[in-house]
């Protein structure tokens, strides 16, 4: 938390107030980091220069790429469509079983990053034809600053923008956040308190709030994803407890994505998870009344296929990231019986698919 904070590394930041002992205490997120001149918060890129809040990442990133929108997860969001995706370094949360731990928990990757103003991001999705940009790989939510900003160029060039993320924030920054954002898959890691204590370093009502805040009261496009981890948040009364939750307080037309775990950072002895357990899970979740559940991480396409919930036809087939058969009106109704799939459809042509480009921008950081 005392590594020094370079003098081009101080954006101004937002939320936070100054304590009495002249402390700062961050109000970005339920952490309420409480920072004496020169530390940094639990997420090592927010900290306290010179008396203010900075946030230690503007402007940087540690890679692009162009994703299909499948990867994020999101399958009822212009399905096909490719996405540019990037993330900066660090994190609010501390999750042991991090499948991205050597960006979200990285203190030195920050020195080897990309620099891209969030004019060049905007402009980078409009040359490669990328209908949407998303902020992922680590938790958007701690480069919040960069992230609104990119959202507005986006914005005034007609992309659209998607927020990958833990969910892990005040109500206030909250609202001013998602109001940006025109899609977000939030991860509920799980449904009990003292699973996120003991194995997030956070709380779960926080994310519960945010789930209800931004389903019933942003126009921002919800999915979510449970990470289902062997002997830890799998049992069988968990997903139905979480499953539940969410067809009475956000409704059955919300999908969820159960996807497997891999053995990482302090978690590498786990096993990963059996498709077996995917395959339950989801049956579970459709008991429960949901519409759209699928499993993720796996090659399964019936754990892939959306169903309309009329007539149980077929209307999108995946197996994994791939789109093997489309049937939809550009409405997003079901050709079949006209029942409208929940979601935001538009003109289906040859999808993306399963590819992964590098997009090189302006080059390489260098600091003392």
């Amino acid at each position: 938390m005392n590594e020094p904070i370079l003098i081009r590394e101080r954006h101004p930041a937002t939320y936070w107030h100054r304590l009495d002992d002249e402390r700062l205490q961050c109000d970005l997120c339920p952490r309420n980091c409480k920072l004496h001149d020169g530390q940094r918060g639990a997420c090592f890129v927010r900290g306290m220069a010179d008396g203010q809040m900075v946030l230690t990442t503007y402007g940087l990133s540690s890679g692009f790429c162009i994703d299909p929108i499948e990867k994020k997860p999101l399958n009822h969001y212009y399905p096909g469509s490719s996405v540019l995706s990037f993330g900066t370094v660090g994190c609010n949360l501390a999750c042991k079983f991090c499948q991205n731990w050597d960006i979200s928990k990285s203190r030195d990757l920050h020195r080897l990053m990309a620099e891209a103003s969030p004019e060049d991001i905007a402009q980078a999705a409009l040359n490669h034809g990328s209908q949407s940009v998303a902020f992922t790989y680590n938790d958007p939510v701690v480069f919040f600053e960069y992230a609104l900003d990119t959202a507005a160029a986006c914005h005034a060039r007609g992309i659209q923008t998607v927020a990958v993320t833990a969910g892990y924030i005040h109500p206030a920054p909250c609202h001013e956040f998602f109001a940006k954002m025109d899609a977000a898959n939030i991860d509920l890691k799980g449904f009990r308190e003292d699973f996120y204590f003991k194995l997030t370093g956070g709380h779960l009502q926080p994310v519960l709030d945010t789930l209800v805040y931004v389903h019933h009261h942003t126009r921002c496009w919800l999915e979510i994803t449970n990470l289902l981890i062997p002997g830890q948040n799998d049992s069988d009364a968990e997903i139905k407890a979480l499953s539940a939750w969410v067809a009475h307080e956000l409704g059955p037309a919300v999908p969820v994505h159960f996807t497997a775990f891999h053995p990482e950072w302090k978690m590498a002895g786990v096993p990963p998870t059996p498709p077996a357990t995917l395959t339950k899970a989801r049956r579970l979740a459709l008991d429960a009344g949901l519409f759209y559940v699928y499993t993720g991480n796996v090659h399964d396409t019936d754990g892939g296929t959306t169903h309309c919930p009329g007539c149980r036809h077929p209307v999108i087939v995946r197996n994994w990231y791939d789109i093997s058969h489309y049937d939809l009106t550009p409405q997003g109704n079901c050709p079949r019986c006209g029942a409208p799939i929940a979601g935001r459809f538009g003109a289906f042509a040859t999808p993306f698919g399963p590819r992964r480009i590098p997009v090189p921008m302006t080059g390489s950081v260098v600091r003392p």
